[in-house]
Parts: structure tokens; sequence; C-alpha cells
């Protein structure tokens, strides 16, 4: 055995690089060696019996092979090599601490799942600023969506190259292998060929410049805000002549001269001495009938 060898048995960690150089990171992990069932073995054993955090860096460095390989298959979807790795690493140490030496299966078996699983949370969350996917459907969907597009084009002889969409009849085909409804291969289909837009225009060059920001509706159109308004413009109108109706009149007229008289002198109303000297009546008094007055109105608004 070389010097290599015996170091990369003794101490597999000594491969993996410092830096954040791809290249060099795949290169380490590729050489780190395998272990035989019977390591893999007593390290899970170690790990679950004894917590043993060494047996878990055996465990996981021995399988880094295993995410770079996962990530390959997802390159096709624009993300960085290095983060589907750094997330397939996640799910790798996720099923390392779950794995179960006693159940009679290989780690490698075992953690293909967990890698999986993380990558596809990873491109999800990702890929659009929009999610499309968030059921268990739409995510079968759409990580056999476009392989599966590929192989239907490749099988059929006569297929127009030229046409991107499914055909009726191989919307039904991928429905049936997937196990999904016609229609939700169809809307997959739809959100997978449609992109991001800024909202805000990406440079000052002229007519380039008129992103869809400039051109959206102001919030005052937004029907609930139309809605609303309209409401405000009732209470302020027809809404307090029908409340003020079923006041008696000397409450209707306290209201009145309180809150909606404005005289042309911008002295407003009466005042509550002045409404008392007129009924002969205490201020205080005034102010009990306009309180419930108000009372009244509010009660006979919320019914309208």
């Amino acid at each position: 055995m070389n010097n290599t060898t015996a170091l990369s048995v003794r101490d597999p960690w000594s491969l993996v690089p410092p830096v954040g150089n791809l290249d060099a990171y795949i290169s380490a992990v590729n050489r780190i060696p395998l272990l035989t069932a019977q390591e893999e073995g007593d390290y899970a054993q170690r790990l679950q019996s004894h917590g043993d955090v060494e047996a878990a860096g055996r465990l996981v460095l021995s399988h880094l092979r295993l995410v770079v390989s996962v990530s390959r298959q997802y390159l096709g979807y624009g993300l960085p090599q290095g983060d589907l790795i750094q997330e397939g690493n996640v799910g790798l140490m996720k099923a390392v601490r779950r794995f179960d030496p006693t159940q009679g299966v290989r780690l490698v078996s075992y953690a293909l799942h967990w890698i999986k699983a993380e990558i596809h949370e990873y491109i999800l969350r990702n890929w659009r600023m929009v999610k499309v996917a968030t059921t268990k459907s739409q995510r079968k969907l759409f990580f056999n969506l476009r392989s599966m597009k590929q192989r239907l084009k490749s099988d059929a002889a006569d297929a127009d190259t030229h046409r991107s969409s499914f055909s009726p009849a191989e919307v039904d085909i991928v429905a049936r292998e997937l196990n999904v409804k016609p229609e939700e291969v169809l809307e997959m289909e739809t959100r997978l060929s449609g992109g991001d837009v800024a909202l805000e225009a990406q440079n000052d060059d002229g007519e380039e410049a008129f992103a869809p920001i400039a051109y959206l509706a102001d919030e005052t159109h937004e029907p609930t805000r139309r809605i609303e308004a309209g409401h405000r413009d009732w209470l302020a109108g027809d809404g307090i002549s029908q409340a003020l109706d079923v006041l008696d009149p000397r409450s209707r007229r306290i209201v009145e001269e309180r809150w909606l008289k404005v005289n042309d002198d911008a002295s407003g109303g009466m005042t509550l001495h002045e409404l008392a000297a007129e009924y002969g009546v205490s201020a205080e008094r005034i102010r009990q009938i306009e309180v419930a007055a108000l009372k009244k109105m509010r009660k006979a608004l919320e019914a309208a």
C-alpha cells in the first residue's frame, strides 16, 4: 500500500479540499475509499448505539461521490452544481442519522431518497421566483415532464420537430404513466414554458425600460379598493340621511349642529352650552343625548 492510499484509509477527511473549488472537490471525493458492507455495518452500529461522530463522518465521506453523481442528473435546471451538491450532502447527512443497519439494506440505497428529496426541494425553491409545483402530483410532473417529452418526440418517427407542445395523445400517455389527470399535465407544461418577468426595467435604454411596473394599474383601481370607496361615498351621502331619519327631532338637530353643520364663517355648528341654553337643559344632558343619538345612527348604518 503506497503512502497516499494509506493516508486515505487512516484520514479520509484530508482528501476533502477546504476551499470552494468544485473540480478539486469532485476529484477528492472520488478518491475517498468505499466502505465494505462489514465496515458500513460496524460504523452504522457505532453511530446508532453510541452516537459516534467519527463513525458518522466515515459514512458520510464514503458516500459523497454518490451525491456528486446524483447532482449531475439535475444540471438541466440551470442551477449551480455546487449548490446542488451542497443540498444533496444535507440529504446524505439526514440519511446517515436515520440509517438502521439491522434492516439489511445498504446505505447507498437508503440515502438515495434523502439526497434526491433535498435536491428537489432546492430546485423548487430556486428555479423560479414563483413556485411551479406545490402538490405531490405537481412535483412528479415537474421532475418528469421534460424527459418524457423528449422521449415521446424521439419515439415518434413522424413527429414535427418544430412543435414544442404535447399533442392530445401524448398528454394522455404522460397522464397515464404518471398517474395524474390530463389537465394537470397541460397546466404544468404551461408553467414550465413560461418565464419570470421583472417588474422593473433592467436598464434605462429607451423603450426597453418600459417594464410591467410602468403599466400596472394603480391600487385605486383595485376591485376591493373601489368597493370600499363606493361604500364610503354612500355613507357620506344617503347613508347619513337614512341614519338621521331614525332620530327624534331634538336628537337630529343636536347631531346636525354638532357634527354636520358648517357655517360660512367656518365657525361650525352650535356648542354644547348654546344647545343647552336653547333647550333649557344642562350641557351634560346635551352630551348624553348626542352620544345616544350617534350610537343609534351607528346601529342603523350597520343594519343597512
